[in-house]
């Protein structure tokens, strides 16, 4: 349990839900149909409002399952702990909200996927590789730059699993470049404003809650990372390359497949 409550808040949270549901949904505990993202069922008399995030805590069954959870967690927690842009307590957080709207506009709402947790990792996948510029990875039997990772695994999931569900994991990267360009990108080189702020009760709950933050009179102070957390200098380890050939599983939910 120690490893657990280390683990970066919103992440080991994050990752907690999706093994729980998965689990329940996968184990013919729960119908799937009471978890996926149906529209017309959350804006109705009575919403079903849970509605709003139980589609991002569903993995895919047999070995999906392990690799969803692998990829959100080890993502998610590399950004969460290890990410520059997400140097205010609570930013992660808004960066999730963010991202998981848009998500249920683009994904859910325009093209009718009722399982958001593909492009959910996609977009933490997309962030990442933003992060590590500069850097390799090993996909498959070749080395690539780490930014070329997401296009990588659009075309792997293009060839497997069709254009539909290439199309809708695409918008993870969407959703999180357009996170990109509003926070850093326009304020940055437009000169524009960046209106996605942290809200103050969200910081002070995060600063309270994070281990590795600390709250000061002026300002907000992070301590270093564990050496766990720290990202590494050299390249990117070699295990996607084993990872990226299975990294189909983890889309072969496919757009909009009922559960249950």
């Amino acid at each position: 349990m120690d490893f657990f409550w280390q683990a970066p808040p919103v992440t080991r949270t994050l990752t907690a839900l999706t093994l729980v549901q998965s689990a329940l949904v996968h184990g013919g505990l729960m119908s799937g149909f009471h978890v996926i993202y149906l529209p017309s069922l959350i804006f109705k008399w009575r919403p079903e409002i849970w509605r709003l995030a139980t589609p991002f805590l569903l993995t895919g069954p047999g070995l999906s399952f392990v690799f969803d959870l692998y990829f959100m967690y080890h993502y998610g927690s590399s950004l969460e702990t290890g990410s520059a842009r997400f140097d205010r307590p609570g930013e992660f957080f808004i960066y999730l909200l963010f991202v998981a709207f848009t998500l249920m506009l683009t994904a859910g709402a325009y093209f009718g996927a009722m399982v958001l947790t593909s492009p959910l990792i996609m977009a933490f996948v997309y962030t990442y590789s933003q992060d590590n510029r500069g850097k390799r990875v090993r996909f498959y039997f070749i080395d690539i730059p780490v930014v070329f990772l997401p296009y990588a695994l659009l075309l792997v999931s293009m060839v497997m699993l069709g254009w539909q569900s290439a199309l809708i994991e695409s918008m993870g990267i969407i959703s999180a470049h357009l996170y990109d360009f509003i926070t850093r990108i326009y304020p940055t080189f437009g000169g524009g404003r960046n209106f996605i702020v942290v809200p103050a009760f969200v910081e002070r709950y995060f600063t309270r809650h994070t281990a590795n933050v600390g709250y000061r009179g002026y300002g907000t102070a992070s301590r270093p990372a564990r050496a766990a957390d720290q990202p590494e200098s050299g390249p990117l380890p070699s295990s996607w390359g084993w990872a990226s050939g299975v990294q189909g599983s983890w889309n072969g939910r496919g757009a909009g497949r009922r559960l249950g």
